[in-house]
């Protein structure tokens, strides 16, 4: 059974939760953050705003990374963990399915065109505790141009597929588009 002070603690919680944008609740780490959809409507415009949040999330984390030669699979790494945090049951399992194909061609892209003479290490949003949740790889200086070209085409491709998947239906397609714009921001990191 519960103490008194335990459920306060629960309330107080869920209470600061609340009370953050949504954006921020992406990127609190351990935040729980539940959307309830209506039977027979496509999934939520508060959960697609988290899976932007998200997408944002690990732009500026990317961005952040002082080593620019890592970006391609920083991407390949934050965008696999928004993939993860989807659920597979809910109406986004395809938005998870074409991020983590995103995330796996970056991760090759990266890996095919490593630059042997540095370790591949984890990153660290600095002042935070967030990590990368395995070692990153860092491209070549004298392949990073292409690399980042062929990153920024398949980051054009997934938006293409985001955007084709949303046909059926306005709300989901109003959705996705949020989602494939929030992907095609990230084309930015690889211009720089």
């Amino acid at each position: 059974m519960r103490r008194p002070q335990q459920v306060l603690s629960a309330f107080t919680a869920l209470a600061i939760t609340a009370a953050l944008p949504l954006q921020s609740l992406a990127q609190v780490p351990g935040a729980l953050y539940t959307v309830v959809v209506p039977a027979g409507q496509f999934g939520s415009p508060a959960f697609a705003s988290v899976v932007v949040g998200g997408i944002a999330a690990a732009k500026k984390f990317c961005a952040d990374l002082g080593d620019s030669a890592y970006r391609v699979d920083c991407l390949a790494e934050r965008l696999a963990v928004v993939a993860q945090d989807i659920p597979d049951d809910s109406d986004y399992g395809e938005v998870s399915e074409v991020l983590q194909a995103t995330s796996d061609q970056l991760a090759a892209l990266a890996r095919q065109n490593r630059d042997l003479s540095r370790s591949r290490s984890h990153a660290t949003r600095e002042g935070t505790e967030e990590k990368t949740t395995r070692p990153l790889t860092p491209v070549s200086p004298s392949a990073a141009a292409s690399v980042n070209q062929q990153a920024i085409e398949i980051l054009d491709s997934t938006e293409t597929i985001l955007l084709r998947s949303a046909e059926s239906s306005t709300e989901k397609r109003n959705q996705y588009a949020q989602i494939a714009e929030a992907v095609g921001s990230n084309k930015v990191l690889l211009r720089a």
